[in-house]
């Protein structure tokens, strides 16, 4: 079960990071009308893809440990 765990939370951390870096891209370039979320906050992206990246290393380091 904490394999389990920790593989839908590294499949979480990844869907989040590339959900707001797609959407801060595509505002950056001027697409907004095409971001998945509308382009609305720069800041709010970076945060949330650094909070995901960090999950993303706190998953993977605790699924190594597991196995």
């Amino acid at each position: 079960m904490p394999k389990a765990l920790c593989l839908i939370s590294l499949v979480a951390s990844i869907l989040i990071v590339l959900l707001f870096l797609a959407d801060a891209v595509m505002g950056m370039i001027g697409m907004s009308s095409l971001a998945p979320l509308g382009a609305a906050s720069l800041m709010m992206d970076i945060v949330f893809v650094v909070l995901g990246g960090l999950l993303l290393f706190l998953s993977w380091t605790t699924y190594r440990e597991q196995r």
